[in-house]
């Protein structure tokens, strides 16, 4: 199992820099960053773009892959994100992991002034959303993409001159049955958060502990496998990544870390993806241990 890890959009690029070099030259396998116009986890704080940051990583990075964790609907388009997911492709040499999701409640659901879609309608809208992408990364360079769904059209969209990596790799972030087949359906990869907006406490928060987050992905693990199996597709042949997002418990060592994310291991999941752990934002750890884990679980 290999370790990937975030590094939030929140810092000018002469402090970002070091970030993504260090994740580099450490051995983390993935970088991602998440795509929002504004997170929640920072309501009020500092926040950049995610594409240009990960074009500026690209330029600065030569082994670990790059990726978006997620880019949704919300206020994303699937011709205009296509288009810019073929120039990451490019401007990295084959290292981009376009990471995708439906999206949630939030600043990003209107965001463009629209009125925020319920769970139901941003699955509907991801669906749809994907059939129109897909055929424009996979497609050959003279390929042009014309697709009329409900709610998106692409109309000759080019896929000129092509991607790097024949199939561009999608991860699909899901938690649920209906996103799961979607993950199955579209994805080289299948990301989790663990506990969904299902699993909601009397507080009305998500309950979200070591023991929640890894009931919940059993049982998500079990529903991929039958979505693979009514798909025909064998569950060896789709990526499953955890995104780790408790603050709680601070990993203390690699010793740690292989204690608390074993039972993933056994689930056969292929990647666990931390918070960068010395930057802008809510999250915390030791970088020296962060190395650790990270050249204890380098891909050979």
């Amino acid at each position: 199992m290999h370790i990937g890890l975030v590094i939030l959009p929140t810092d000018p690029w002469r402090e970002a820099r070091r970030q993504w070099e260090w994740a580099d030259e450490a051995g983390f396998v993935t970088a991602w960053t998440y795509d929002h116009i504004r997170w929640g986890g920072m309501p009020e704080g500092p926040w950049y773009s995610a594409v240009p940051v990960l074009a500026a990583a690209a330029t600065v990075t030569g082994r670990i892959r790059l990726g978006t964790l997620v880019a949704t609907p919300n206020f994303r388009h699937p011709v205009t994100l296509a288009r810019e997911a073929i120039t990451l492709d490019d401007v990295s040499e084959g290292r981009l992991d376009l990471g995708l999701g439906p999206g949630s409640e939030g600043f990003d659901a209107t965001a463009l002034g629209q009125e925020p879609w319920s769970r139901a309608e941003r699955l509907a809208r991801f669906d749809r959303f994907l059939e129109v992408l897909k055929p424009i990364v996979d497609g050959a360079p003279a390929t042009r993409t014309s697709v009329r769904t409900p709610h998106y059209t692409a109309q000759e969209a080019p896929s000129t001159p092509g991607t790097v990596q024949r199939p561009l790799p999608l991860t699909i972030a899901a938690g649920g049955p209906k996103g799961i087949r979607l993950a199955v359906e579209y994805g080289r990869n299948w990301v989790t958060i663990g506990p969904t907006w299902a699993a909601k406490g009397p507080n009305g928060q998500v309950e979200r502990t070591p023991e929640t987050v890894l009931e919940a992905v059993r049982r998500q693990v079990s529903e991929l496998r039958s979505a693979c199996a009514a798909a025909g597709r064998s569950t060896s042949d789709i990526g499953k990544v955890l995104l780790w997002m408790p603050a709680e418990p601070l990993i203390e060592s690699a010793d740690h870390f292989d204690h608390l994310f074993g039972p993933y291991d056994e689930l056969g999941f292929d990647q666990v993806v931390l918070h960068h752990p010395a930057q802008t934002g809510p999250f915390g750890g030791d970088v020296g241990v962060f190395e650790q884990i990270a050249a204890r679980h380098a891909r050979v």
